[in-house]
């Protein structure tokens, strides 16, 4: 598409556009459109969306059908900045998101981490060459919630100047057919060509409507062979995809970028990501429980060296975590033991996990020589240092949406696996083997607000004015609770963004519900407030856990044990100051989706924070409050 053209005929370009109705220009596909809007949790998305005459429409109908339950989504995408400030215009008091974005790549919509009811592509097509359509429909699929519908208009009669001036191309109806068929999508719905509605002669158009199966085919198949029916020497393969599906189901921020490949779209996340999490998951089922993973006679894994996993004995799995640091002996073995286990995913279950009747590698890993340092802070940046982990994005965005389905196979058979070891004996009946389920519970962050309750009643007295409740603005002089916005029954996560002081009767009503998208944004500038002061002001006092407190999980504290010592340093001191904000970024940037590693602002974050209340209320079907 040619940015220059539409940008410098906006003004004209808009004008046509607005000229003609939404019923005139879709009538032939928008009896599919009441369904849609039926659902008040909708959402949809515009690509080439022009000077905003849909979405307008979508979200007036929308507001018309849910007059005070209206949750629907409405994204808006277009590449041409001219033509995108005219549609933001034109629905600037509606609920419309417009973002700069564009096919086959699409970034930024990919960084949302949502799917969609309903993807409208109006007179955008014959501006994709050839060369870009097969991904572009991969794209589109990904995007799509089961069920979901993918509309396509396809003008026919592009002119030489056409082809020149706009960058246009000629588009076939069979041959979006095919690459739909090819990623598993069916044709609903196809017209005729029919004439245009601006009376040019020599154009016309015709609408295909392609859909998702709602039945699960595709990937699961893929990660139920793996699971099930491949061979396993050890429990390596069980292991990864469990750690790449708890990153995906709880860390959509950990996604660096999206890339083009020959078999489809590809996720990239930190490699170093993938080994913390996988030693998370095999210290206590290793160390504490003392179970083997391998047939072998020794209870030693390649990952597990003298100078890296066994100097952390001392460790649990919780120290394995976004936003902890850790110095000295303890960091050294840990750069150490992230480093091994690197190789060892390596050249293990990404070695073997292949397409399938092929050789080709689904898991991949370019990964770097890291230097051991005294000094490790847990967060995207350093773990980026590790290099890259590249999986298919239909895997990533399976393990995303499904994770509840997906884990319990995987657990199963990863019991099913122990037990047939001999090192494991003991539990190979199946009366036993409720040893090997418990020893395989991903340990959850215990519900906590201590660290955040202290550090209130600090503030407090500091700044009186800084005591109020989140949600109802009403002071905070006497009883006050400390809440997690998003429920953690059902999302389990302390980190220092999810905690905000509220009134103790608020807490109550709130109790394990969602805020509404409206309520969390009239909260906006008390949430931003709490956070700056809290966390992200440098003259803030550091709260230093007591001696005892270092290994309590449930403290919530985040500093390695080694830190207290008869040797502590001034220098170590101004680490752990300097680790609250950082840590505060660090949890955030990971958790929620669309932030990048290295982002620092509360107005992204929020605007993050949103948009994961929206991805918990589709994904889990949450109350809200």
């Amino acid at each position: 598409m040619s940015h220059n053209f539409y940008n410098d005929n906006a003004t004209e370009l808009a004008k046509q556009y607005l000229s003609k109705e939404f019923d005139d220009v879709h009538s032939s596909w928008c009896h599919l459109l009441p369904s849609i809007i039926e659902n008040p949790n909708a959402r949809i998305l515009d690509l080439g969306a022009g000077a905003g005459r849909d979405v307008k429409y979508l979200a007036e109908l929308a507001e018309q059908k849910h007059p005070t339950n209206n949750h629907i989504q409405i994204f808006a995408v277009e590449p041409a900045k001219h033509l995108s400030l005219m549609g933001q215009q034109i629905t600037k008091n509606l609920k419309v998101s417009w973002l700069e974005d564009s096919l086959p790549a699409l970034n930024k919509v990919s960084k949302q981490e949502v799917s969609f009811d309903l993807i409208l592509l109006s007179a955008v097509w014959m501006h994709i060459p050839q060369s870009d359509r097969a991904r572009s429909i991969r794209k589109l699929a990904n995007l799509l919630k089961p069920g979901g519908k993918l509309v396509i208009s396809l003008r026919h009669g592009q002119t030489e100047d056409d082809y020149k001036t706009r960058k246009m191309f000629d588009v076939c109806a069979d041959e979006l057919k095919q690459l739909a068929t090819d990623v598993g999508l069916f044709t609903k719905l196809e017209t005729q060509k029919e004439e245009d509605k601006l009376g040019r002669n020599h154009v016309s158009w015709q609408t295909l409507v392609l859909q998702l199966p709602d039945d699960g085919t595709g990937t699961f198949p893929f990660i139920r062979h793996v699971a099930v029916n491949d061979g396993k020497s050890a429990t390596h393969k069980l292991a990864l995809l469990r750690v790449l599906l708890r990153i995906a189901d709880g860390h959509a921020g950990a996604v660096l970028r999206r890339e083009a490949s020959p078999f489809g779209d590809r996720v990239i996340l930190p490699v170093g990501l993938v080994a913390l999490y996988w030693c998370h998951q095999y210290k206590d089922l290793i160390d504490t429980h003392q179970l083997f993973q391998s047939p072998s006679k020794s209870p030693n894994m390649g990952f597990m060296k003298a100078d890296g996993w066994h100097k952390l004995t001392h460790r649990s799995a919780s120290d394995y975590r976004i936003g902890n640091l850790f110095i000295g002996d303890d960091a050294i073995a840990l750069h150490k033991t992230i480093s091994v286990a690197v190789s060892n995913i390596k050249n293990m279950p990404c070695k073997y996990i292949t397409l399938p009747n092929s050789d080709k590698s689904v898991f991949e890993i370019a990964n770097k020589t890291v230097k051991a340092k005294d000094s490790i802070f847990l967060d995207l940046k350093t773990l980026e240092q590790w290099g890259e982990f590249s999986l298919p994005e239909t895997t990533w965005l399976a393990f995303n949406r499904y994770a509840c389905w997906i884990e319990p196979m995987l657990v199963n058979e990863w019991v099913k696996t122990m037990a047939s070891y001999k090192g494991n004996a003991e539990y190979s009946s199946p009366a036993k083997q409720y040893h090997l389920y418990q020893a395989l519970n991903w340990l959850e962050p215990k519900r906590t607000t201590t660290e955040v309750r202290k550090r209130f009643e600090q503030l407090k007295q500091q700044t009186p004015e800084i005591a109020q409740c989140v949600w109802s603005a009403k002071s905070l002089n006497n009883k006050f609770e400390i809440d997690h916005s998003m429920p953690f029954a059902r999302w389990p996560n302390n980190d220092l963004w999810n905690l905000l002081p509220t009134g103790s009767v608020i807490n109550n009503e709130k109790s394990d519900r969602l805020p509404t998208k409206q309520k969390l944004k009239e909260s906006k500038n008390r949430i931003q407030s709490w956070w700056s002061e809290a966390w992200l002001n440098d003259t803030k006092p550091v709260i230093t856990p007591k001696k005892n407190e270092v290994n309590d999980v449930s403290a919530g504290y985040s500093i390695s044990s080694s830190f207290f010592t008869e040797t502590l340093t001034m220098k170590a001191e101004v680490q752990v100051e300097n680790t609250q904000l950082k840590r505060f970024f660090a949890e955030a940037n990971i958790a929620l989706p669309g932030l990048t590693s290295d982002n620092s602002s509360i107005d992204d974050l929020f605007e993050a924070l949103v948009m994961q209340r929206g991805r918990l209320k589709e994904m889990q079907q949450l109350r809200e409050w």
